[in-house]
């Protein structure tokens, strides 16, 4: 099934060029935004230092050399390797994907968001050997994993993916033959 709705032609190459690269300006634009804060909390914190804003949020300097909710960050270092793999490989599929369907808002919008995060996650693992986390939500006793801008990109992203499938699923189904 072919996904891409722009048109061929010069004009139409012209214009998937300046889709593609806008994707590629939004996610670049999430990566800037993940480094600076981080670099800010990273200087401006001590490590596990904790700033109380809300009764139930607080600015704080945590690393996780895992993955999700601390996913392997109890390995020896392994990890770091694995998660850098699975980021450039990422990396590599949306690329294509943004190249082949720029005229997909949502879809695209997704993608971004998650290229985004996942290169700014990359270059805390690169250069730091974990992710540098600050956002931390809490109700008394329970604590929500802390996480960062390039968190929130990613779930974004993963959300209008899926929203994009099932709008995708809906017009489908109405528009299948009866």
């Amino acid at each position: 099934m072919q996904r891409d709705s722009t048109p061929s032609g010069s004009a139409g190459s012209q214009r998937r060029t300046r889709l593609f690269l806008g994707w590629l300006l939004c996610a670049l634009i999430i990566i800037i935004l993940d480094q600076v804060v981080k670099v800010y909390f990273d200087s401006t914190l001590a490590y596990g230092e904790r700033w109380h804003v809300l009764p139930f949020f607080d600015f704080t300097l945590l690393y996780n050399p895992g993955a999700a909710f601390s996913f392997l960050a109890g390995g020896e270092g392994w990890q770091r390797w694995l998660f850098t793999a699975i980021a450039l490989v990422a990396t590599g599929l949306i690329l294509h994907l943004l190249r082949r369907n720029p005229g997909q808002l949502l879809f695209c919008a997704s993608l971004s968001c998650i290229l985004g995060g996942a290169v700014g996650n990359l270059i805390d693992r690169i250069l730091h050997g974990h992710v540098i986390d600050f956002l931390l939500f809490y109700w008394r006793e329970w604590y929500f994993p802390a996480f960062n801008i390039a968190d929130i990109a990613i779930s974004c992203g993963a959300i209008l993916l899926v929203l994009d499938e099932l709008l995708r699923m809906r017009r489908e189904r109405r528009n299948a033959p009866t």
